[in-house]
């Protein structure tokens, strides 16, 4: 187990060097830092002193070391836009993202898993049918689009729901919906081809032949075998939430971590730009480990793999 641990903590770290690389470079490939902090306006005087004034002057690799040195203790450097430390604005707005992105899971999760169970069982019927256009649905709608349908039924129009903001639990209902919906195709058919091929396997034979009771084999026998790919990929969506959150907390105008992005890219605060994809980066592969780390737990085979 500690061998299998190793070797998924050096993954995990060369995608996050990997990442914290790319992170830098693509801010400077996007063209002249201090023009874009000068704006258009500005001289050539102007530029030159924006250039100084935050070491863009410097060797391109003594800054990239430089960002790393201070990225690994969490020190970002100031926003250009915000006036403030990027770590601060990060802290401030990342509950409202992982708040989301737990909301979304979980109505993922309720909604996809038992129908992923509902439609192995009927494999071929009338269920099964309907159960693969919902996720059919669900990948071929833009969560945007999803996004202004709710706040016009839910929001106006029937008045049940917030359309906007983060003031009370309901405020996440909408934009949770509309994350989830993303993600209940996947994990749906994950569950539902998980089930087919354990209800067709010899140990769901044998159990079913010592007279255990149906529920016993779906909950202790076949769920249990079932679920492991569902754990990664569960993982995975989780993962998917936080940066596809960018698009759902600008539609509703949830100041978050993916607003805080949106801002940033608009404003040309790379600063802010850089830490928010290396933290996205980091929790995707943090959410990653564990689900190997999990799945290694339900399978000891995996730990030799």
């Amino acid at each position: 187990m500690l061998e299998f641990l190793a070797r998924r903590l050096l993954v995990a770290l060369l995608v996050c060097v990997t990442v914290l690389t790319f992170a830098f470079a693509l801010t400077r490939l996007a063209g002249d830092l201090a023009i874009s902090i000068a704006g258009a306006q500005a001289t050539a005087a102007d530029i030159e002193i924006i250039r100084k004034a935050y070491g863009l002057d410097r060797p391109i690799l003594e800054q990239f070391f430089d960002w790393v040195g201070r990225a690994v203790v969490g020190d970002f450097g100031q926003s250009y836009f915000f006036r403030e430390r990027v770590s601060k604005l990060i802290v401030d707005r990342l509950p409202i993202t992982l708040t989301l992105g737990l909301v979304g899971l979980g109505i993922a999760l309720v909604v996809a898993l038992p129908l992923g169970v509902i439609s192995a069982l009927n494999e071929g019927r009338l269920a099964d049918r309907l159960i693969s256009v919902v996720a059919l649905l669900g990948q071929a709608m833009p969560s945007f689009w999803l996004g202004l349908l709710l706040m016009i039924t839910l929001g106006l129009r029937l008045g049940w729901l917030p359309i906007s903001g983060t003031g009370t639990w309901q405020h996440f209902v909408m934009p949770g919906i509309v994350l989830a919906f993303s993600a209940i195709p996947a994990l749906m058919r994950l569950t539902r081809s998980g089930m087919i091929d354990a209800m067709g396997s010899d140990y769901i034979r044998t159990a079913r032949a010592k007279g255990l009771s149906r529920a016993s084999i779906l909950l202790k026998h076949a769920a249990r075998n079932a679920a492991m790919p569902v754990v990664s990929i569960a993982a995975v969506q989780f993962g998917f939430m936080l940066g596809g959150s960018i698009v759902i907390e600008t539609v509703f105008a949830l100041h978050g971590v993916g607003f805080l992005a949106w801002e940033s890219i608009s404003k040309n605060d790379y600063p802010t730009v850089q830490a928010v994809v290396l933290l996205l980066a980091i929790i995707y592969t943090l959410l990653t480990l564990a689900a190997d780390l999990l799945n290694a737990v339900l399978d000891p085979r995996l730990r030799a793999s």
